[in-house]
């Protein structure tokens, strides 16, 4: 019996196969591209000392909050670091209530208490921002075992960069974590740098998806520039924790295209290094895609970056017309005994 051979054509069509929809791959470009134009927003209002203290910039490491959002359940948790500004904005947040809180405007997430380095959103379970390094660890454990208490079947993803994996609340978190089975998924974000210093220097252990093995704690690691391996990474991780069966461990092996903060010249780090990770740029790999599937016209993406530097534009505008916090205002949000009767001086 002669077999069937495949037309010109339709091995073109077989060729047009993606692994997800055209929704997800729209989204994915939507959502990264505003991140990376608010993100460059930021490194020129700093500069122009138009909001102070640091400023950790998420420029490079997009695909990582791109997959995770298609990936999640609309009630999971989240809460990370001090490079958090898109954080809220890959959630849903505007990004106007963003920028207001970089400006310390009353408009701001956190009133303009929390600044750069603390963007939390309760709407959208966010449990912030944390300057104080690997703090949110346990705190990521203590949400996710909230959730297991009440029986609900939220997972928390508690994200972390790879310096933060030199504190010693990591290996304490992770033990009990996996003592109780907590549902939590540990993001590890690494970008090859702490601040300055580089993995191999400050780790005997350089693939960061083993730190979970002493704890028998199951782990992946990722090529974090590729939407398509986040997303289903945190879909196997979700699925594991959700099930009752305990913490997931993801190594995101990402690259910020600047300095630690916007104060780091990077001079740790050569030009050709740099370049040679933003021939990988997410972004670009998503776009990519787009155009080979005829999803989008030339026309289509310059309409696309327009209508969003436009919403960043008008986050600024929002931010500098907000006013300013009353200073009676630092007496506001703080517990007293008289929130708390139960409790004894």
């Amino acid at each position: 019996m002669a077999t069937k051979t495949k037309t010109p054509q339709k091995k073109a069509d077989a060729a047009k196969k993606t692994k997800f929809p055209k929704t997800t791959y729209l989204k994915w470009y939507e959502s990264m591209l505003l991140m990376r134009r608010f993100e460059e927003k930021c490194g020129q209002l700093y500069i122009q000392q138009k909001f102070g203290g640091f400023c950790h910039l998420y420029i490079g490491q997009e695909a990582i909050l791109a997959g995770m959002v298609s990936a999640m359940d609309k009630n999971d948790r989240v809460i990370t670091a001090y490079r958090d500004h898109v954080h809220p904005i890959a959630l849903g947040t505007d990004p106007k209530y963003v920028m207001a809180e970089l400006y310390g405007k009353t408009t701001g997430l956190s009133k303009g208490k929390g600044g750069s380095m603390h963007m939390f959103d309760k709407e959208r379970n966010l449990f912030g921002g944390h300057g104080i390094v690997g703090a949110q660890i346990a705190m990521g454990a203590g949400i996710a075992f909230a959730d297991m208490y009440r029986g609900d079947k939220n997972v928390t993803y508690c994200f972390m960069g790879d310096g933060a994996t030199r504190q010693g609340i990591l290996h304490e978190t992770f033990n009990m974590a996996m003592t109780w089975k907590i549902p939590v998924v540990y993001v590890i974000e690494n970008n090859n740098y702490a601040m300055g210093t580089s993995v191999a220097r400050t780790s005997n252990v350089v693939n960061l998806s083993e730190l979970g093995e002493s704890y028998d704690m199951p782990a992946l690691s990722v090529d974090a520039m590729r939407c398509e391996d986040v997303h289903e990474a945190f879909a196997t991780a979700a699925k594991h924790a959700r099930e009752g069966k305990g913490p997931f461990l993801l190594e995101m092996k990402t690259y910020r295209y600047k300095g630690h903060s916007m104060s780091d010249p990077a001079k740790y780090r050569t030009k050709e290094e740099v370049e040679s990770y933003k021939d990988k740029d997410p972004i670009t790999e998503v776009k990519k895609v787009i155009k080979d599937q005829k999803w989008m016209t030339d026309e289509d993406f310059k309409k696309m970056d327009k209508k969003i530097k436009e919403q960043v534009d008008a986050s600024v505008t929002f931010a500098d017309e907000s006013p300013d916090p009353d200073p009676m205002e630092l007496y506001e949000d703080v517990y007293t005994q008289e929130d708390y009767p139960f409790i004894k001086e």
